[in-house]
């Protein structure tokens, strides 16, 4: 009997140690002691009757009570921490689902970024090629370049070598200043210099066999300068032909003069009856014969004019002269062919005296010439004013003729100045003409250290201005204190 109990008490130590549900286990320990209330605890008969021993170890009621009560606070402990399992559960599975979403994501943005990578390194070789392909185009390009960023040469290509002699490197990373010594960039340096680093068309005569124009751009970026490219242009066969077409000019000129200056004496004797009396009709074909060879002396002067410009021989005899007698003087003849034309023709000058400047005389009385007659004859009525005035807060004269004629069209204004250009309402108006007076009015102005400009309105008249500077400082400065 004793070991019967033993074991069955063993039996039920060894169900306690068996891991199960919370719920199953409470109603097994119930099971085990009959605690199950409506359950009928069935006896078997063959049961031998215990003794004396095993009564005193039975539980008590309320030992048994009491172990009831604590399985009721096991089985709770259980069912709470069976829930709280389960939540924490619940949390991480959804926290391993994040996980994985963000992963996925992640995994996504480095497939894109790499892609991105991909395409970055695509667009640099790509990049890389156009500048190299560009580097290549300016470093064999025909024209000389370099280009100066922040005070410093930092790119010359071959023709700029070839032009001055440079080994490869020389000149690189050096200041503009520290380049002004040497021995051949320093000619180019003057230049530059001279036109305030932004040379538009300068020339740069290196020898005889070589002449370089100058010009410069200004290298943007957006709306920030960053640099400066000076561009070299070959024009020495060009400058050898102008020389070339200047020298034909200049002998055609003089095997011209020579013959028609002999038929306009001949032309004035006859006319004048030296050589006897002429008819009136023929009179009126030997003027306009007259006229038609004064105006082929005028071309051949101007031919011979432009050629002495470009030559840099224009200025002859200059020296300190009354400027308002040279324009009287110029516009005594034009006064008369103004009112055989019935135009008001009005000359203004300064009452006061003007101080002597130092001018070539023939070449300044040319240039007002050339500015009256146009007025004169593009204007089919109305008035001719020229005024002069002395300018003491700009150390200057200014000259000036208005007219009522004819205007220029606003899309030829730019090329007013040209050699052999003539407007549209011009050579309407006017059929004869060379177009050389302007340019050679602006090239005796400037030569002179003056300016030259215009205002005009079509069919409404021009005005013409040209200013030139009281040059010697000193004797402007004592005639001023005269007053």
């Amino acid at each position: 009997m004793p070991n019967k109990d033993n074991n069955q008490q063993n039996k039920s130590s060894k169900t306690g140690n068996v891991k199960l549900k919370p719920l199953v286990a409470v109603q097994s320990l119930k099971a085990s002691v009959g605690l199950n209330k409506g359950v009928k605890k069935t006896i078997p008969t063959n049961v031998p009757e215990p003794t004396k021993e095993h009564v005193q170890k039975m539980p008590t009621m309320e030992e048994t009570e009491e172990r009831s009560r604590e399985l009721d606070r096991i089985a709770k402990m259980l069912i709470k921490r069976d829930l709280a399992l389960s939540e924490m559960k619940e949390q991480r599975e959804k926290e391993l689902k994040e996980l994985e979403k963000r992963t996925q994501e992640l995994e996504g943005g480095r497939m894109a970024l790499m892609n991105i990578l991909e395409d970055v390194d695509e667009e640099r070789k790509k990049a890389e090629m156009a500048r190299d392909k560009t580097t290549a185009i300016l470093r064999n390009f025909v024209d000389g370049l370099l280009l100066i960023e922040q005070g410093k040469v930092s790119f010359l290509n071959v023709k700029v070598r070839e032009f001055f002699g440079l080994e490869d490197g020389e000149g690189i990373d050096k200041s503009i200043t520290s380049l002004a010594h040497h021995p051949s960039l320093g000619r180019l340096v003057k230049v530059l210099e001279k036109e305030n680093m932004s040379p538009k068309r300068a020339v740069l005569e290196l020898s005889e066999d070589l002449v370089l124009n100058v010009s410069s751009v200004s290298v943007m970026n957006q709306d920030e300068e960053i640099g400066l490219m000076i561009i070299l242009h070959d024009i020495t066969r060009e400058r050898m032909v102008e020389r070339m077409k200047t020298e034909f000019v200049s002998i055609a000129a003089h095997q011209l003069r020579t013959p028609l200056s002999a038929v306009k004496w001949i032309l004035r004797m006859i006319l004048d009856g030296d050589l006897g009396k002429v008819p009136k009709s023929q009179a009126e074909f030997l003027e306009k014969t007259y006229q038609s060879n004064e105006r082929m002396i005028k071309l051949v002067n101007d031919l011979l004019n432009i050629t002495r410009i470009e030559e840099g021989r224009f200025l002859h005899s200059i020296k300190p002269e009354d400027i308002i007698q040279i324009i009287e003087k110029a516009i005594i003849p034009l006064r008369e062919i103004a009112e055989r034309k019935k135009l008001l023709f009005e000359c203004k000058v300064p009452k006061e005296k003007v101080p002597e400047i130092s001018v070539d005389a023939e070449k300044i009385g040319l240039a007002v010439q050339n500015l009256v007659d146009n007025a004169i004859c593009y204007t089919k009525q109305g008035s001719i004013k020229v005024v002069v005035e002395f300018q003491k807060d700009k150390n200057s004269i200014l000259f000036s003729v208005a007219d009522t004629g004819i205007g220029v069209p606003k899309d030829q204004q730019k090329r007013l100045f040209n050699r052999f250009f003539r407007s549209s309402t011009a050579v309407k108006t006017e059929t004869e003409g060379t177009g050389l007076g302007l340019f050679i009015a602006k090239n005796i102005v400037e030569a002179h250290g003056g300016k030259i400009w215009f205002e005009t309105e079509e069919d409404k008249g021009s005005t013409f201005f040209f200013t030139l500077p009281i040059s010697r400082r000193k004797e402007f400065t004592k005639f001023v204190e005269t007053f």
